[in-house]
This record gives structure tokens, sequence and C-alpha cells, in this order.
């Protein structure tokens, strides 16, 4: 086995939940070489560093790029071109990425034209929304990714459907999930919150769409005022949304102190709240498959979803910006419980152990010195499956 490292690479903050499980199954195999965590700064919040690494378990990084905020081109090639030094120095055996951030596909993007081979995890994730930045990263990122994880089976449709050879994909579960479980014993609630008796819904709210223009985020206080006259509101605010609220001179909706605004949480916090909300109000991805996992209703504001698992097994159900839509999902879950679901398809907790397995047998059968992704291959090979 080469002792070129594996190295894995975060770039915000749902990339750091994927990849601490992860990270913890490729140390603890003795045939994978040593495994190398790069962070490209991306995205960063220095007020919740310490917490979210040490909730996580996930150790400090072994390179920072400290690349920062910018525009998507700006922030791209600054990743880019911070990352091909550290490419040429380390020579590794892979490159592993997670999710669809900008760090994503701009490492990719360098790994691939050096020939060095390339897993996503989380890849074929589909909103058929191409106005997402993250949409373009995924469909981009599974195009020159050599092997691709995905968590759910209409990920390897949306693969297939879109040229990717069958040998390159593998259905492992869900790392998500895995932090979650992982978390949860450690759960707890923040000393300081007084939560109402009668239970509250947790508010997440953080995607462009929906808060950087004044009248999108205006409608949503709005709608947001609504739901807290049938149930109180916890809205853990993101400092993006934050921002926007001073910077366009909105308000909070004032309903008798119904709604009451929390700074952002970390990641043990915010699992606590879920766990313990009766609905959760969210644009989040990943939130979406944590309340799934949870059994606690999701109502997502947004008119489309890359996780599509989530309504169809799980407890979420889209309400895009339709007021009356959501008060009317509001109203059932109040009255009725909602949407329980179920836990999908190898949401099990074993989603880093399946990758780490795998990513043993792919790098020792040599099939990595090829480069399934950039070998044309037609699928006479050897396929290695994980159960």
């Amino acid at each position: 086995m080469s002792e070129r490292p594996i190295l894995c690479v975060v770039g915000a903050r749902p990339n750091f939940m994927k990849m601490a499980p992860l990270l913890r199954a490729l140390r603890a195999r003795t045939d994978l070489p040593p495994s190398v965590l790069l962070h490209t700064g991306q995205h960063y919040d220095e007020r919740l560093k310490d917490r979210v690494f040490e909730d996580l378990r996930l150790p400090e990084p072994d390179i920072d790029l400290q690349v920062g905020s910018g525009t998507h081109a700006v922030q791209t090639a600054e990743v880019m071109t911070s990352f091909e030094p550290v490419l040429d120095r380390l020579q590794p055996s892979c490159v592993v990425v997670v999710g669809d951030v900008n760090s994503t596909f701009a490492c990719s993007l360098v790994a691939a034209k050096k020939q060095i081979p390339i897993a996503h995890v989380e890849a074929g994730l589909r909103s058929f929304d191409r106005a997402m930045p993250e949409e373009i990263n995924r469909v981009l990122t599974d195009q020159i990714a050599d092997l691709l994880y995905t968590t759910e089976r209409t990920a390897e449709h949306n693969l297939l459907r879109e040229g990717v050879a069958a040998e390159r994909i593998q259905f492992v579960g869900n790392l998500m999930i895995d932090s979650l479980l992982e978390a949860l014993p450690r759960a707890k609630l923040p000393n300081d919150l007084q939560l109402p008796e009668s239970g509250f819904a947790l508010v997440t709210l953080h995607r462009p769409s929906n808060v950087d223009e004044a009248d999108r985020l205006e409608h949503m206080l709005g709608s947001i005022g609504e739901v807290s006259k049938r149930l109180p509101i916890v809205w853990a605010m993101h400092p993006r949304t934050a921002a926007n609220l001073e910077r366009f001179g909105l308000r909070i909706p004032e309903q008798n102190n119904r709604i009451r605004v929390i700074p952002a949480q970390g990641y043990l916090a915010m699992v606590a709240l879920m766990r313990s909300a009766r609905m959760v109000l969210t644009d989040s991805g990943g939130v979406q498959e944590e309340t799934t996992a949870l059994g606690v209703p999701c109502l997502t504001l947004r008119s489309n979803t890359e996780r599509p698992i989530t309504i169809g097994e799980g407890t979420n159900t889209l309400v895009g910006t339709n007021r009356e839509l959501l008060l009317n999902e509001v109203d059932e879950i109040v009255v009725n419980g909602g949407k329980r679901g179920r836990v999908p398809e190898y949401w099990d907790g074993r989603a880093a152990e399946r990758i780490a397995r795998h990513l043993a047998s792919w790098l020792a059968s040599g099939a990595a010195r090829g480069g399934i992704g950039k070998s044309g291959l037609d699928g006479r090979e050897q396929t290695l499956r994980v159960a």
C-alpha cells in the first residue's frame, strides 16, 4: 500500500459534519494510507470554531488555506490557486470531497487536471434548479470524480441519466446521519434557553434566495409571524440573515414575545433543539435529512429539494414561499402531529465504515492508478460493492 496520503477536503460547516465520522473511519483502518484533513477556509465562524470541532470530535485541520469569503468566481479561484501547491507537495493517493460547496468543485477540478483520483461523498443529489450555485457544483464535481458515494438510491438514477458509468457509483448511506446518531447521547439544550412548555417550532433560514432580497425576506418574516400565532418560535438566526435584516431595516414581527431569536448554535445544541421541536421550518438541506432521521416534521421553505427521499420516505414537506400552504401544514402538525415517515435505507450510522472499506479495496486493487473517471472504462472491470 502506498503511503501517499488520502487528502480529505472540507470548506464549510456542513462539510465538517460529513467528514468527522469519515475521517475517524479512515484513520481506524490499517490498510489505508494516512489521512490528511485540509480546510479551505471558505466559510468559518470564529465564534463557533472550538465548539464545532469539540461537538463533532473532529481534530483540527492539518492544513488551513484560509481562503475566506468572496464572490463565487473569486472564491473558487482562490481555492484552486491555494490548493494546487498542496497537491504538488503531498502527491496524495486520492482526494476526498464532500457535499456541494465551492471548495468541493474547486479542489476536484485541480485534482482532475493533475490526474489525482477523486472520491465525491454525497454524489448524485439534484434539485434540478441551475439557479442554485450548489447545483452547478454538484453536477460538475460528479462528472470529474472517479468514485461517487451516494446517500440514497435516486442519486444513482440521476448519475446514470447524466452518463456516469455504474462502476463509479457506490450506494453507502448518509454521513450526516452517522454524525447525528453519534451526537444524540451528548446533545443537550443550552442552559440559558427557556423553552415554551407548550412546545415550539424551530426556524433556520440562510439561503440567498430567501434572505438576500428585501421583499423576499420581508415576506418570510410575515410568514414566520403568522406561524408564531399558532406555536411559539425559536429562531436560530444565521449571521447572513441577521446582517440582512439590519441592512434592509427589517424587524422581527412583534407577536407577544412568541418569537425568540437566538444566535447560531453549535452542533450539539442544534441537534438538541431539533429533537425537542414539534416542527422545524428551514431552507437547509442537512436539516431536512436530520429531521427525517429524528422523526420530527419538517417544512422546507423552498420550491425544490435535492433530497427527495426526505419527502417520499421522511418527514419533510415542501412549502416554498406559499404562506397559505405553510399555515395549512403547520395546522396539520399542531392538530395531528404531521408526517413521521421512516428512516431511509442505510441511514444507520455506518456510512463512514462502508466508504472506508470500499476505498481501501479500490486503492488496493490498483484502480486508482488509472482513474476510473479518466480512463473511459467500458464497464468490463470488476465492480467493488459494499453491503
